[in-house]
């Protein structure tokens, strides 16, 4: 078996009070983004905000995350689904991993359900860049529920 993936979170600052409960159920139910660890393969090692926009906290909390072993680091799905959706999501994305040499994925938990509605209504998501920030975190609609 190799070494475990040592994985960060950084939520949306918006959400700073969160306390993780979605994000954490995920990960224990390898749901959305975190459907990709085996059972036993990874474990979550940091958990923060990122600051408020426009990032303030991102070039630190990824410097200190990969000191300390994180080797993947999830912008949380409130990054996603918040309105309006964040506009740097892309650029802290293309940051962290170039400069920390550290794998990024968008998202975390699934998306709710209550979200793929509003964004739908909207036409937050309709630009074609929006499939591939969404597919991590996207599930089937029962799932999406469960996450509402």
């Amino acid at each position: 078996m190799g070494e475990k993936q040592r994985i960060g979170i950084i939520i949306c600052d918006r959400y700073r009070s969160c306390a993780g409960g979605k994000c954490f159920r995920a990960f224990r139910e390898r749901a959305g983004a975190f459907s990709v660890y085996a059972e036993g393969g990874a474990e979550i090692a940091g958990f923060t905000s990122c600051g408020g926009c426009p990032g303030g906290n991102i070039e630190y909390a990824g410097e200190e995350m990969v000191k300390n072993g994180v080797t993947t680091i999830h912008l949380a799905t409130g990054l996603l689904v918040g309105y309006p959706p964040c506009p740097s999501i892309d650029h802290f994305k293309r940051f962290m991993e170039d400069r920390y040499k550290v794998n990024v994925v968008i998202g975390t938990h699934p998306v709710p359900e209550k979200y793929c509605a509003i964004h739908e209504r909207l036409g937050t998501w309709n630009a074609p860049e929006w499939a591939g920030r969404l597919a991590p975190a996207m599930s089937d609609p029962e799932t999406r529920k469960a996450y509402d």
